[in-house]
């Protein structure tokens, strides 16, 4: 693997263990509108594919699902949702152990970085601020910032444009294969992270370049890449 300038990070399930706020307003939703709510170790295997599928799922009561919800429940259920998550953060919300040191670490080494997430991107400043790291990164993406999102390319390929870095000079770290499979169509390295949101899919069968069990065993790979 070519030695990396930029390191780009997924954030649920990669940076931060969300599940708890999402499961307090997925809750909270369902039972606005008279239906029950959810325990987190279901919600935690809803998550990954954005706010919209989050709430498609909670009215269906499964991840998968062949009839979608009447569009004016779905709106509906969305408005609560987006309205009480945006209210509560970060609450519950935490870094996942380690994240904190090694992004210190990564950036006394020189390292850049940015955050490419599916999540709506006015949630991801608030989380990052209250959990202290917002300042560790120069690009923050979220689901809405451009037409396409992972696993689409686009964002990887948009990062490293705005920031002037070669993709080969990049890689891509994340739990879940739309971020491994959104490395790849860029043409870029990956590190998988075993331990997020990927629904008991061994996140190897995507073959990054790499795979961690813990997030700082990122710093040593780079490292030793150098």
């Amino acid at each position: 693997m070519p030695k990396k300038d930029l390191i780009i990070f997924d954030l649920d399930g990669t940076l931060i263990d969300s599940v708890p706020d999402l499961t307090d307003s997925i809750d909270y939703t369902m039972r606005r509108l008279g239906r029950r709510g959810y325990c987190e170790d279901i919600v935690r295997g809803w998550v990954g594919n954005g706010a919209a599928m989050l709430v498609k799922r909670a009215l269906a009561g499964c991840r998968e699902f062949d009839v979608e919800p009447q569009e004016s429940l779905l709106r509906e259920a969305m408005e609560i949702f987006l309205r009480h998550y945006g209210e509560n953060l970060p609450g519950r919300t935490r870094l996942y152990p380690q994240v904190r040191e090694t992004l210190e670490l990564l950036e006394k080494r020189g390292y850049r970085m940015a955050i490419v997430s599916n999540k709506p991107e006015p949630f991801i400043a608030p989380i990052l601020k209250g959990l202290s790291i917002d300042e560790r990164f120069e690009m923050i993406l979220g689901a809405e910032s451009l037409p396409l999102k992972k696993p689409d390319p686009l964002p990887l390929l948009h990062c490293c444009k705005e920031l002037a870095v070669d993709i080969e000079r990049a890689v891509m770290v994340g739990d879940s294969s739309n971020d491994i499979l959104a490395a790849k169509s860029a043409g870029m390295d990956s590190i998988a992270v075993s331990y997020g949101y990927n629904y008991d899919i061994d996140i190897e069968s995507f073959s990054p370049t790499f795979s961690v069990e813990s997030f700082a065993q990122i710093a040593a790979i780079l490292e030793a890449e150098e």
